[in-house]
């Protein structure tokens, strides 16, 4: 397995320091451990969902971002709801909401998806 990861509070740091530098803005709605924990951003703009994305252990054992699905048209319950669940599994988790205002650029320089 692949211990080169950031410490999840300095990519956390890192990623809010990036949104709020273009003048965007993010906020951590849920903490977990400071150095190992699982990371879901929930990228919204002007308010408005755009995605949910999740850093997963791949199986070759480096982690990669992935989109995950909180339901057909994810309100801010649904949202609260997925978070919530993915909780439940990973105590540690990190859960961080960014309004970005050019959110698909954002994604793929964060995280390389499209």
């Amino acid at each position: 397995m692949n211990d080169e990861r950031l410490p999840a509070h300095v990519e956390v740091a890192g990623i809010l320091r990036r949104a709020q530098a273009s003048g965007d803005f993010g906020t951590v709605l849920r903490k977990g451990d400071s150095d190992r924990g699982s990371l879901i951003l929930v990228v919204t703009s002007r308010g408005s969902h755009v995605a949910i994305l999740e850093r997963i252990l791949d199986l070759d054992g480096t982690y990669v971002w992935q989109r995950s699905d909180a339901g057909d048209s994810p309100g801010s319950i649904d949202i609260v709801n997925f978070l919530a669940r993915r909780a439940r599994f990973d105590e540690d988790l990190w859960a961080v909401e960014l309004d970005i205002a050019e959110p698909e650029r954002f994604i793929a320089e964060t995280t390389g998806l499209g």
